[in-house]
């Protein structure tokens, strides 16, 4: 945001710029140009400067070419026309005598955002690839792939692909880096970069003079190639063997992932392969760079799915310790009851226990649940450890422990009559519908084990009217016709009143469905209540179908060295198809304003940074806030638009921010009456609202705008920004996208 007085500092740089006196002095000159790029970098709009910056590029000065390029190529896109006149400037600096000086050039031409700049940067990046200097080289292949982004889909021109894999031979190992990442880039629509025999064995004679950046990238690459006899596989096996006890761990990393692949026939050698990157991982596990310790937790995490008791004698590495950040210690959890066995489970139950008193409510009630977990197993241990925490008698802690004993009783019928005797007193320290809802569970299904569950549950039946969590009357209706059942005389009169209350004054339509279902069902007889409600009360079979069996090494090793580890597969599929389909309504909202006339150059800028409608990426504003301007301002334009679809917050939020409008609150997917509220400031400092409001099932969507600072220019412009995006997601957003959209928790903002 432009801060106070930013017009006269402008003033000021030009006329500093422009002076003779300062052109002369060098220093002077560097230190001007310098002073422009530190407002630029603070948020000061300086792009009023462009020709004198553009003039300040014509110096023998290395330092200050560098300065005035990296000006341009972040206001190119604002001032595509005064680009233009830059242009020539570049490419006579691409035939400079100096090497840097052409890499410079090439590299900031190719960096441009400006419609038709890749008729112009050709011809230079063509004239880049022969250069002696593999610096220039290094920006002329990068250039490549940065010219087929600005052409689009058009044709892959063969002449460049063919000149890229030639030069995967070059002298330098960098440009042969470059040359496999702009192939990748230029060929994705294709499949990427192919790796053939006469390829794999050249990279592999060049490792040794890669940095470890290169060896990593190239490793990834090598992953491509199939080997077509077992000599060859063990020949590159034994190559590549020195990069697994690697420093770097990337370079690890991606050895790890090439090595399990190329071995995928080999299940032994796989484990040999594990067995060896053991050290190297809990290196990256221990690491003080707690990104870096994450992502090694996380592999370390699907190594076990194959090999549970891989790290069983170092789980001390896996210890929390205090400076860890809590989402380090959830996995460090989570591998610590993995690695759980006779030998050491003693003292991982006594660390998980330090662990369950933790500040944090979350990691408290984690290690509880982790300990339920290894109690499917150890269970007479792990009882005792969570009946001591209920004496702590903290809040958190009693629903973690109570919700933990549900799940183990129904698991573990043998330790339902230790974990019966501890219930009692444990609805005092309860006050979450989870925890209410476990233990509610728990007394109507072995009610009769504890002597005093009717008179619990009457607590909870007295306080109904208080209730709001549906979810907790429901499971109190079920529990208190199961008690009645097994102590019909101490449950009739509350459950009478329970009935009474559910049927004649709940409001939720459920919770009194529910109630109507057993009255109805009392009234045809005790034995036909025992057959509908009286399920079994523990399933130990359960346990092992949720279990998860040991998985091949081939079932994950695809996915190691990626973000698929971090993310979850189902996760990252999300991911990246709302990445595409973001970007589409984004190239479908172009086309939508091309319809209304808007000519190629105005059409980039129309959405995401016109000049007219140039909204700022870093606008906030606050709920309180929104409500006051929404109260106050009148509606200046109200439209109706098609829609048919359910709308998905997330979907919409996302298309929005693309064009830099922002959410402030939106109503949940599937809400009869459908409303998100919006905003954005231009830089001019006019503030527009936007409601959306959808009512279910009538077939279109209303937007109603609101402006501070009138104009009908500008409302106008931005009423047509908001509707291409509207009519883009109704139009385009295709079935497979709105189930994307649906596996999403789709929630106010």
């Amino acid at each position: 945001m432009p801060y106070y007085g930013s017009e006269e500092t402008v003033k000021e740089l030009r006329r500093s710029l422009s002076n003779p006196n300062v052109q002369a002095d060098r220093l002077r000159y560097r230190n001007v140009v310098l002073k422009v790029i530190r407002f630029m970098s603070q948020g000061l709009d300086v792009s009023a400067l462009f020709m004198e910056m553009v003039k300040a590029s014509a110096t023998v000065d290395i330092v200050q070419k560098k300065l005035v390029y990296l000006y341009m190529c972040t206001y190119a896109a604002l001032k595509p026309n005064l680009a233009l006149l830059a242009i020539n400037t570049l490419r006579k600096d691409c035939t400079d005598p100096n090497p840097m000086v052409r890499g410079l050039a090439l590299r900031s031409m190719c960096s441009l955002r400006m419609p038709g700049i890749s008729e112009y940067i050709q011809q230079p990046v063509l004239n880049g690839l022969r250069d002696k200097a593999s610096y220039v080289r290094r920006a002329a292949v990068l250039g490549c792939a940065k010219m087929q982004t600005f052409q689009g889909d058009t044709e892959v021109d063969g002449t460049v692909v063919n000149e890229l894999y030639a030069m995967l031979r070059d002298l330098d190992p960098i440009v042969m880096v470059n040359c496999l990442r702009a192939l990748e880039e230029i060929l994705k629509h294709e499949g990427g970069v192919v790796i053939n025999k006469p390829i794999a064995h050249h990279l592999l004679n060049r490792m040794k003079d890669l940095d470890h950046w290169g060896q990593s990238e190239v490793l990834a690459f090598l992953v491509r190639y199939k080997t077509r006899t077992e000599d060859e596989v063990f020949t590159i096996l034994n190559l590549l063997d020195s990069f697994l006890k690697s420093g770097q761990p990337n370079v690890v990393m991606a050895a790890t992932k090439l090595f399990l692949i190329l071995s995928e026939d080999f299940p032994n050698v796989q484990m040999d392969i594990l067995e060896r990157v053991k050290g190297p991982l809990l290196a990256i596990c221990t690491s003080e760079c707690h990104e870096l310790c994450f992502l090694g937790l996380c592999h370390t995490r699907e190594i076990l799915r194959s090999l549970p008791g891989h790290f069983s004698g170092h789980y001390k590495k896996f210890f929390c310790t205090y400076s860890d950040p809590n989402y380090i210690k959830y996995q460090k959890m989570e591998i610590l009851r993995d690695l759980v066995n006779d030998e050491n489970v003693q003292q991982i139950l006594e660390e998980l226990q330090t662990y369950c008193t933790d500040v944090s409510v979350e990691l408290a009630q984690m290690a509880i649940l982790n300990i339920g977990r290894i109690a499917r197993t150890y269970s007479e241990r792990c009882v005792v450890i969570l009946t001591g925490l209920l004496g702590l008698k903290q809040e958190h802690i009693t629903s973690a422990v109570i919700q933990t004993f549900r799940d183990l009783v129904w698991l573990c019928p043998q330790c339902t009559v230790t974990v019966c005797q501890a219930l009692p007193g444990c609805e005092e320290n309860i006050q979450d519908s989870e925890g209410k809802q476990a233990l509610i569970w728990l007394l109507g299904m072995h009610g009769e084990q504890v002597p005093n569950a009717p008179y619990i549950l009457e607590e909870f039946v007295d306080s109904l009217k208080m209730e709001t969590s549906a979810i907790v009357k429901l499971e109190l209706l079920t529990a208190m016709v199961r008690l009645f059942l097994s102590r019909p005389a101490e449950c009739q009169d509350m459950l009478g009143r329970l009935l009474y209350y559910v049927i004649e004054e709940e409001l939720d339509m459920a919770v009194r469905d529910r109630g109507l279902l057993y009255y109805r069902l009392l009234q045809q007889g005790v034995e036909e209540v025992k057959r509908v409600i009286c399920g079994p009360r523990s399933d130990p079979s359960l346990d092992i179908i949720s279990g998860q069996a040991n998985e091949t090494v081939n079932a994950w090793a695809k996915d190691f060295n990626t973000l698929i580890p971090i993310y979850g597969q189902e996760q990252w599929d999300r991911l990246t198809a709302q990445k595409g389909d973001s970007l589409e309504i984004l190239q479908l909202s172009a086309v939508k304003l091309d319809e209304t006339g808007t000519n190629p150059e105005q059409r980039e800028e129309m959405v995401l940074d016109s000049g007219s409608v140039r909204l700022k990426t870093s606008a906030h504003l606050s709920a309180e806030q929104f409500e006051e301007h929404w109260t106050r301002l009148e509606a200046a334009k109200v439209v109706t638009l098609d829609w048919h679809k359910d709308p998905c917050p997330d979907a919409i939020q996302s298309a929005f921010q693309f064009v830099h409008i922002q959410s402030v609150a939106i109503s949940r997917r599937g809400a009869q009456l459908w409303k998100a509220y919006l905003f954005a400031r231009n830089e001019t400092g006019s503030l527009f609202l936007i409601e959306l409001f959808i009512a279910k099932d009538k077939g279109d969507i209303q937007v109603t705008i609101k402006q501070e600072n009138s104009s009908e220019e500008l409302l106008n412009n931005f009423t047509t920004v908001v509707k291409s995006i509207i009519q883009a997601l109704d139009k385009r957003l295709d079935v497979e996208y709105i189930s994307v959209a649906e596996g999403e928790e789709c929630s106010p903002n």
